[in-house]
């Protein structure tokens, strides 16, 4: 086994979960390797989620769900201020349309003075109407979470693997997990870029999380890919939707939300459609249908505005209500599975859970006393200065002034600081999810080219060791 990278704990998926894990344990005296079988981190079910922080005041109370995602809401708000992460205290109104939808909205408010959340406030039609003036007809009444936020989920993800890797964690991307075979002392990854060994795994890989259980021996649950479509309206909607619409759940499901994004846009979706392929992120004619029949009645006014983008998640769905956490100390192994839409908020309460968890087997998480400064991460968001909007920067750097990407405001100052950052991007994905490149009107026409030049000269040079310009 020493011919293979030797770890403490290998955590497997370096979506949002698996990078706060990662980052958690590196913040010990463990070694840590990050094990990521795409190209980047937070390309799989981590990087097409609604993007809302989450206070937790709809989830089951009792479940660990609600705890984390409570929990989670302090600490990433607390980590967000630390890092530059943007995020936007917008609020949220959950609107009803129908009797029963209304009659449930007592019971919401209950639900989430019982997850320890009491800001929510029952409101007539006329004051939703007053929060969200072009709202379609028929609205009944609704509900307040003023705690609601939105926040950017590229960067979240890009932060937490970050800060693991300067913590000392090593980030093995390409390596995907094709089978375990454990000795009771040590484990050994067999992936496409070679063998990793660890002493304990921590399996939060998501969409294959069933099958990394089953390559433990386990039977316990079986992962469904469920498709969530959505549209991204044009920034000049953005007015029109200046806080998050929540559906009402009822017996039928949670329904489809319109949130204005920190990117300065309005989000109608998703969908919910289970699938067998966990690989099909492609939108689709039925989906569209659904997004405008939902769009004309929430919102008619909105569907006079530009559709920007459309885009498809896969959400992990399995046949609980709750969390699947399971630690299985024998094969010194812990599933971290089932981990739905709230994981974004609860990531980093999840991964202090974890830590706990090990640490009741014996495992030494102490903390180290000489943890590196949070990485301080690019802004994406509209609600504070870009940039191209900061002469002090472009005083001191004129890259900050040249604008390469009209639509998005983008810099080639932005894009030489991603191409020389700590997880550079290696292709066009990855370089949208750090800078918003590409990600407006004309989705890469106009500036394409240009950026993924800088992208290949970015890439070019660092492979060589020259400064990345």
């Amino acid at each position: 086994m020493s011919e293979h990278p030797s770890f403490d704990v290998a955590v497997v998926g370096a979506g949002l979960v698996g990078s706060a894990i990662a980052r958690e344990l590196a913040g010990t005296h463990l070694s840590v390797a990050l094990v990521e079988g795409r190209a980047d981190v937070g390309d799989g079910t981590s990087k097409a989620n609604t993007a809302i922080l989450h206070t937790g005041f709809d989830a089951t109370p009792g479940t660990l769900e609600s705890m984390l995602v409570a929990r989670g809401y302090h600490l990433l708000g607390r980590y967000a201020e630390e890092t530059g992460i943007p995020v936007e205290r917008t609020g949220a109104v959950l609107v009803a349309w129908t009797e029963e939808q209304l009659h449930a909205l007592p019971g919401l408010a209950a639900k989430a003075e019982a997850n320890g959340y009491d800001a929510c406030a029952l409101i007539s039609a006329d004051q939703v109407r007053a929060l969200v003036p072009r709202l379609g007809d028929g609205v009944l009444g609704g509900l307040t979470v003023p705690g609601e936020s939105i926040i950017c989920t590229w960067t979240t993800n890009l932060a937490l693997a970050t800060d693991a890797v300067r913590r000392g964690a090593r980030l093995l991307l390409r390596h995907q997990v094709g089978a375990v075979a454990t000795d009771g002392a040590h484990t050994v990854l067999s992936t496409s870029s070679g063998d990793v060994v660890a002493r304990w795994v921590v399996n939060t890989a998501g969409l294959g999380a069933d099958r990394i259980d089953a390559m433990f021996g386990h039977d316990r649950f079986s992962v469904t890919p469920r498709r969530g479509e959505l549209f991204v309206f044009d920034k000049l909607a953005r007015p029109m939707v200046p806080t998050i619409v929540l559906p009402v759940p009822t017996s039928r499901g949670k329904g489809v939300l319109l949130s204005p994004t920190i990117y300065g846009n309005v989000m109608l979706g998703p969908t919910s459609e289970n699938l067998t392929d966990r690989t099909d992120t492609g939108t689709s004619e039925s989906g569209f249908e659904f997004l405008l029949d939902k769009g004309r009645r929430l919102m008619p006014a909105l569907l006079e505005e530009e559709v920007t983008a459309s885009y498809a998640g896969l959400r992990a769905a399995i046949d609980s209500d709750d969390y699947l956490v399971a630690l299985d100390r024998d094969a010194r192994y812990l599933l971290v599975g089932g981990i739905r839409s709230t994981g974004l908020t609860s990531s980093m309460a999840l991964a202090e859970h974890v830590r706990g968890r090990l640490a009741d087997t014996g495992l030494d998480v102490t903390p180290r006393d000489d943890l590196p400064a949070p990485p301080r991460m690019p802004n994406l968001g509209e609600a504070g200065p870009r940039p191209y909007q900061r002469a002090d920067l472009i005083e001191t750097d004129p890259a900050y002034g040249r604008i390469v990407c009209f639509c998005e405001r983008v810099t080639a100052g932005e894009i030489r600081d991603a191409c020389a950052s700590t997880i550079p991007p290696v292709d066009l994905d990855g370089l949208r999810r750090r800078t918003r490149a590409m990600n407006g009107r004309c989705q890469g026409f106009y500036c394409g080219a240009d950026v993924a030049a800088r992208l290949e000269d970015g890439v070019t040079r660092r492979t060589t060791g020259a400064p990345v310009r």
